[in-house]
């Protein structure tokens, strides 16, 4: 565990099918595995696939007191709908990770930091989209200090079982290619 603040909260959102709830699930999975305190909350718009989903997750070292997250000390963007619904609801400080394959010339607030990632290009270059929701992680992963990769990877082998453990050496390319693609961005 390298959380290096009490407590986490992050609004991850973007289109269903994104992968926005498995992002959510992975955060509490490992939260619980490293022994802290997490709620996740997901959130479904009326449509099943290219609807609206977002999902809260509290990540916290204390206690937590309320599962809503009014406002978030990161926002993840996956779609411009979903930045925004959540950007104005983020801290003074607060960071938001945005996918520039899909939210361009987008005006952000001038008092959060802004990390902007190609994500479904690096997706594509890994040879699939549906990894898109890895490359974030992995650039919230660097981006946070929340969690270390390797926790991730743990987390990868309890839920991509049976037929679904050909999927974790491509999940640990996507996560690895958004951390660098973070510090990049990070410098």
């Amino acid at each position: 565990m390298i959380m290096n603040k009490v407590e986490e909260k992050v609004i991850i959102a973007g289109f269903g099918g994104q992968g926005v709830m498995l992002m959510g699930q992975i955060l509490s999975y490992t939260a619980t595995a490293q022994d802290l305190n997490t709620v996740w909350i997901p959130s479904y718009g009326p449509e099943t696939r290219g609807g609206t989903a977002n999902c809260s997750v509290t990540i916290s070292k204390e206690m937590i007191n309320s599962p809503v997250i009014a406002n978030p000390d990161t926002v993840i963007a996956m779609n411009e709908p979903s930045l925004r619904k959540f950007e104005p609801k983020l801290v003074k400080d607060g960071i938001a990770l945005v996918n520039t394959s899909l939210i361009k010339d987008y005006e952000y607030r001038k008092d959060i930091k802004v990390i902007e990632i190609d994500i479904n290009k690096i997706a594509l270059d890994i040879g699939n989209l549906k990894v898109a929701n890895m490359v974030m992680l992995g650039a919230y992963l660097e981006v946070t200090k929340v969690f270390e990769e390797a926790a991730i990877h743990e987390i990868f082998t309890k839920i991509f079982t049976g037929n679904k453990a050909q999927l974790i050496e491509l999940n640990k390319q996507a996560l690895s290619a958004g951390i660098d693609a973070a510090k990049k961005q990070l410098g």
